[in-house]
């Protein structure tokens, strides 16, 4: 269903369109001259205008002229008399989709503006494509500013063989960060081989990183390439840098100087091609100083640095992530997953300190949780969350946190009703006016009228 306006000041051609259209389904106002049209569409609103050229007063195109001055366009179908094609021109410059002469048949009038609609609702899907592609950098989303900031580092690293080293929280995505800075690169068609350092005890790092001679120690009864050699022509990922010993530092700082390795119990100096990216979640400068980590080391796998959001520091980006994951767990186990607004109110407070993995493994306990709606699809409340996110059962501490939270939010969320009350007020309800007055975007102000139900006196 459309939100259709019709200006015409002929009272039956009018009344007869707004009939026609509204037995499609369209919701259908009239205007009985331009100036009505104005104020309507100033007030409100609409999908489509039709729209006579000729009528008393404000006419066909000055209407829309004013409308293009006071950046309040809309998508137009003109009506006019026949010999007045060059008028409908003009209005087709000032933006106008189409025009129809007079007199014309019903039936051609509606195909019309079935047609407009087709083009107006996939210019929309064009247009959320592309701001959706605009918030998803390969396997990573995000539209905050500090993740728009990573993508533009990340397109930029890429073009490099520079080390890069991605700092960041458990769970910001970091390994995900390192496979995009691979597959933006030169070396895409090489491999991406990935190293926990920390789950490797000493010995057994160096042996696997960079690999060992038959007989070199107990149990190397073969010679075995280390991850060094295996990614020869792609990307190592090092993840969880902080962790390496101090000993096989000094053999990666000399990798990073020279490009060079040796096999553990070997001799031979081994050239290899690979880019390293390495990431952590510590503070290697604070290591550093504590003797745990080689400054030299530092500064050559730190050229370049990319620090990862928490996910409390882009809370905007929450409901598009939730979206996305829910989407993923669709296509892994079937599961058709929506949330409940009380949850998204819920997840805005909590503080994530397991980050993105952390809301990936809420949603998933959640999804098994739910109770299964008639068509099959779970539909997550705040029961299905764990006790911490619904607000600290059995925990005073994170109970009086999370009500002092909530009591703030609705606090806040009073001021800004009444801001917003107020600006429309003073602007006659005229929401391009208030929405510049509280430096909102139109659709911002919108979303938040209805957000908390606020209408012009009158209109429902």
């Amino acid at each position: 269903m459309a939100k259709i306006l019709i200006a015409d000041d002929n009272n039956g051609l009018r009344d007869v369109l707004v009939e026609s259209l509204a037995s499609l389904g369209h919701a259908v106002t009239g205007a009985a001259d331009g100036s009505q049209a104005k104020s309507a569409l100033m007030a409100d609103d609409f999908d489509l205008l039709l729209t006579d050229l000729r009528m008393p007063g404000l006419d066909g195109v000055a209407l829309l002229e004013e409308l293009a001055a006071a950046e309040r366009s809309v998508a137009t179908i003109v009506m006019t008399a026949h010999g007045s094609v060059e008028t409908a021109v003009k209005a087709m410059h000032l933006g106008a989709l189409d025009y129809v002469e007079k007199p014309f048949p019903l039936t051609a009038m509606e195909a019309k503006v079935e047609k407009a609609l087709e083009r107006l609702k996939t210019e929309q899907e064009n247009r959320r494509l592309k701001d959706e592609l605009q918030q998803r950098f390969g396997s990573l989303i995000g539209g905050s500013p500090p993740m728009q900031r990573v993508f533009e580092l990340i397109g930029k690293v890429s073009q490099t063989a520079t080390p890069v080293l991605i700092l960041g929280e458990s769970g910001t995505g970091k390994e995900l960060a390192a496979r995009e800075i691979h597959q933006r690169s030169q070396r895409k068609d090489g491999p991406f081989v990935c190293v926990n350092c920390a789950a490797l005890a000493e010995g057994v790092l160096e042996s696997e990183l960079f690999g060992h001679e038959k007989g070199s120690f107990t149990g190397a009864t073969q010679m075995k390439r280390g991850k060094f050699e295996q990614a020869e022509g792609g990307t190592l990922f090092l993840d969880e840098l902080g962790e390496i010993p101090l000993t096989t530092q000094v053999k990666l700082l000399r990798f990073l100087q020279e490009k060079e390795v040796e096999r553990v119990g070997g001799s031979k100096v081994l050239k290899v091609d690979v880019r390293v990216v390495a990431a952590t979640n510590r503070n290697l400068k604070e290591m550093i100083e504590q003797g745990s980590f080689r400054e030299d080391l530092f500064y050559r796998i730190n050229v370049i640095s990319i620090e990862m959001p928490t996910l409390r520091s882009r809370r905007e980006d929450v409901p598009m992530l939730v979206s996305a994951l829910l989407d993923r767990h669709r296509q892994n186990t079937g599961l058709i997953g929506a949330v409940d607004e009380e949850v998204f109110a819920l997840f805005q407070i909590y503080e994530w300190p397991g980050n993105v993995r952390e809301l990936e493994n809420v949603l998933e306990r959640a999804l098994v949780l739910a109770d299964a709606q008639p068509d099959g699809s779970r539909q997550i409340t705040p029961t299905d969350l764990p006790p911490e996110i619904q607000g600290g059962e059995g925990d005073s501490q994170a109970q009086r946190e999370y009500h002092e939270a909530t009591g703030l939010m609705a606090q806040m969320e009073r001021i800004e009703r009444e801001m917003i009350r107020k600006a429309l007020e003073d602007t006659d309800w005229n929401q391009t006016k208030a929405a510049k007055v509280l430096h909102l975007k139109r659709s911002s102000l919108q979303y938040k009228m209805k957000k908390y139900e606020l209408s012009k006196p009158g209109s429902r």
